[in-house]
């Protein structure tokens, strides 16, 4: 079967899923939206979880380390655990990607200056052509922007032509629902 793209959500977990987040219900909706039709195109929804490692919050067997109730993953759906901030180092999803001669990678998730930066920069490096979507990612407010001047920052000035294609999630949603089924040619019998 041909592969036409991937949905990865990025570190979309109970934890850091807050209303905290730059936009919080924009960003909600519009994640929900965007794996509800990537689902009914039969584009495949890959998961990433981020462990910070034993003593912290954020780790795997606390309840804060599953992903956002929302956003649950279906039954079948690849979830890759990782350690650091590249969803591409030493998860296995690099060699997935490469094995089913995907191209094209949705990314949405958490959080902007952080895990989706640094995953948005290897996916681009990888040669995979990274494709962001506007209100689909978010972060909170740090010590040297607001969470909104971040976002900003990320989506339109230093992903936007450099690394991705950063293109309005109504645009996404077009092109999602453009693509025509994938169908298995080795099962048809003649």
């Amino acid at each position: 079967m041909v592969k036409i793209m991937i949905l990865l959500v990025l570190d979309a977990q109970q934890l850091i899923t807050t209303t905290k987040l730059y936009q919080y219900d924009i960003f909600v909706e519009n994640v929900s939206s965007i794996i509800k039709e990537s689902r009914d195109k039969k584009i495949e929804v890959v998961y990433i979880r981020h462990d910070d490692g034993p003593g912290c919050e954020l780790t795997k067997g606390n309840a804060g380390y599953e992903i956002f109730n929302k956003f649950k993953p279906e039954s079948g759906e690849k979830i890759y655990d990782k350690q650091n901030n590249s969803a591409f180092r030493n998860t296995g999803l690099l060699e997935y990607l490469k094995a089913n001669n995907e191209k094209d990678i949705i990314i949405v998730g958490l959080q902007t200056d952080y895990c989706m930066d640094a995953t948005i920069k290897c996916g681009f490096e990888h040669g995979f052509h990274m494709i962001v979507p506007t209100n689909t990612n978010s972060t909170v407010d740090n010590e040297f922007m607001s969470a909104e001047q971040s976002y900003k920052y990320y989506n339109e000035f230093m992903w936007k032509g450099r690394y991705a294609e950063c293109i309005s999630f109504e645009e996404t949603l077009n092109r999602i629902s453009a693509i025509l089924p994938v169908f298995d040619t080795t099962q048809i019998r003649g």
